[in-house]
């Protein structure tokens, strides 16, 4: 056989290697800490910590950076990274972008907290910006509701219930009755650290630096731009509203010249 048609027979067997985004598309990352569950349990202060949590907005910024994207957004142990539509990274490949994503996460948060942890990687795809806005108000839902139901479970742990009790007096309950029960327990849940009940941003901003132009003689200002943490961020519409000012912001051409 010659070697031509060996490796042409052997290179069709990697069968999803011509998978490419969507053109156009606008894609989400989103990456979730692998058995994250075992690990944080001896590790880390139940429902939140805040060390992990400093850990997951340092791995979802250097994603941000990394991967080019316009925004990151973490709660609990997952992040998504929005791409702009003109992402073209890695020709789009998706088996690139899933397993450098998940590979860089993972290495990010070993170097930060010092013990190797894994993560996984996955795509969303939209076409219209209300489907983006729409994803993020869905993950941001979810933050709160995890939130809540974490209070209640280590609320009821912490008072000397086993996990079969306590997972049993929260299964089928009302949001009514776990606000009710943390308030039992001097706990107002409005009252709970916002990053928690509605997760982390992480964005580009711009700002004006002065600088000295030494052949005109002059102070000259130049546009730049730099990482901004949201660790209050609005909710609902005017959620929707932060996200849709986001997708309007153009991306930075310099990067893609050094990627």
């Amino acid at each position: 056989m010659k070697t031509s048609d060996f490796e042409k027979r052997m290179r069709a067997g990697e069968c999803f290697h011509n998978l490419r985004m969507l053109p156009a598309a606008w894609v989400v990352l989103r990456l979730d800490g692998h058995g994250f569950t075992r690990f944080t349990s001896k590790r880390f202060e139940k429902p939140f910590d805040a060390t992990f949590h400093e850990y997951m907005i340092q791995t979802a910024q250097n994603l941000l950076e990394r991967f080019q994207g316009l925004y990151a957004y973490t709660e609990s142990d997952e992040i998504s990274i929005l791409l702009p539509r003109s992402w073209d990274l890695f020709d789009r490949e998706l088996e690139k972008a899933f397993s450098l994503s998940a590979a860089f996460a993972s290495s990010s948060f070993t170097i930060a907290c010092g013990e190797a942890v894994q993560f996984d990687s996955r795509a969303w795809v939209g076409a219209r910006e209300e489907d983006v806005v729409d994803y993020f108000r869905w993950r941001q839902t979810d933050a709160t509701r995890c939130a809540l139901n974490g209070w209640c479970y280590w609320t009821l742990r912490k008072a000397g219930k086993s996990v079969g009790q306590a997972t049993s007096d929260l299964h089928g309950k009302s949001v009514a009755f776990k606000n009710e029960l943390l308030h039992q327990h001097g706990i107002n849940f409005n009252d709970v650290p916002l990053w928690q009940r509605r997760g982390t941003g992480i964005h580009w901003e711009r700002y004006e630096k002065e600088g000295y132009d030494p052949v005109r003689g002059v102070v000259v200002k130049a546009s730049r731009r730099r990482i901004k943490i949201d660790r209050e961020l609005p909710m609902k519409l005017d959620y929707g509203q932060f996200i849709e000012r986001i997708m309007a912001q153009p991306g930075d051409p310099e990067a893609r010249k050094s990627a």
